[in-house]
């Protein structure tokens, strides 16, 4: 038996040496320590006709040959099945590093986000979203916001002038012109959009920039509907109660008109880069419609009044995402703006 079982071991290791794949190992381990018809059960069947320690050194060469044949057939598995592993690995491998092939998901602009929450505030009270266009003329941007050629007002605003006496929009108001002539009084509109202006540019001012404008005209209209307005508008952007302090403003398309400004959200008040270290931030121009614009826009001033104001989208956008640096909005990295 001895030399038989020896036999039976070093075929087994040579074939499962030579195996070439899981199945081969498979029909080795069934032909040979399979319990029903495997080779090493045969030679337990010839326990019965020995003697007790003839029985013993024969159970002894058994457990030996099935110990050695078991653990080379382990082996050889485990060895399949890690080539197997890294070939998957390889086939299947991916660079994380690399974008998703296919769409990839988007994200709204902050400047955007602000916008669509204003128009949705306005329009649940009544008024109109409009439009105009980012080239415009000098009397929609200039003389019919009762700003003429000799005014200084002029020079407080850089513009970029086109061939043929056009110019890119230097603000939003010349959509109130548009507004008053095509709609007429009453009126409730805004007007978001882009505006240029030839600024140097740093933390806090940029060549491109968005606003948005509001006016609203009708037969009794007084500062006190100005504030209750605005109030509303800040209490929505900014979702928190806010100091804010009004004071006397000139803009040649009001009269009176005020200054709006909110305590910087980035400092808090102590004073920092985007508020120009005064902790205050110029946020809504306003006051009541000059009577040189109403009749510029076809309204009788002696039937009809109105109040009017200008924001920064952009800069409303800082506060509520403390932004700290406004050329982040227009540069267009991904990194940045997927943020939001």
């Amino acid at each position: 038996m001895e030399s038989a079982l020896e036999s039976l071991r070093q075929q087994s290791l040579a074939r499962i040496a030579s195996a070439k794949t899981l199945d081969d190992l498979e029909t080795i381990r069934v032909e040979t320590v399979g319990r029903k018809s495997g080779a090493l059960n045969s030679f337990s069947k010839d326990f019965g006709k020995m003697g007790t320690e003839e029985r013993a050194a024969a159970g002894k060469l058994l457990n030996a040959a099935k110990q050695a044949i078991e653990s080379a057939l382990d082996e050889r598995k485990a060895r399949f099945e890690a080539a197997a592993m890294n070939a998957r690995l390889e086939s299947e491998w991916v660079d994380l590093t690399i974008p998703a092939p296919g769409v990839r998901p988007g994200s709204l602009h902050p400047v955007t986000i602000i916008q669509k929450e204003i128009e949705d505030l306005f329009q649940s009270m009544g008024f109109t979203v409009l439009s105009g266009p980012e080239v415009e003329t000098e009397y929609n941007n200039f003389d019919a916001l009762n700003i003429p050629p000799d005014h200084p007002a002029r020079d407080m605003q850089d513009t970029f002038w086109l061939e043929g006496g056009n110019l890119l929009r230097t603000h939003t108001s010349p959509v109130q012109v548009r507004g008053m002539q095509r709609l007429g009084p009453p009126l409730r509109m805004i007007a978001p959009g882009r505006v240029f202006r030839n600024e140097e540019v740093d933390p806090s001012h940029e060549h491109t920039f968005y606003q948005l404008e509001g006016m609203m005209v009708d037969r009794e209209v007084s500062v006190a509907n100005l504030i209750y307005y605005m109030k509303a508008l800040l209490a929505g952007i900014f979702r928190r109660d806010v100091t804010v302090r009004l004071r006397p403003g000139y803009f040649p398309f009001v009269e009176p008109g005020f200054e709006l400004d909110v305590q910087c959200l980035l400092c808090g008040g102590s004073g920092c880069p985007v508020c120009k270290q005064s902790g205050w931030l110029e946020l809504l121009p306003c006051g009541l419609v000059h009577p040189n614009v109403l009749r510029m826009g076809g309204i009788d001033p002696d039937q009809w009044m109105g109040f009017a104001f200008g924001l920064g989208l952009t800069r409303l956008a800082m506060m509520r995402y403390q932004i700290d640096d406004i050329r982040l909005l227009q540069g267009g990295d991904l990194r940045f703006l997927t943020q939001f």
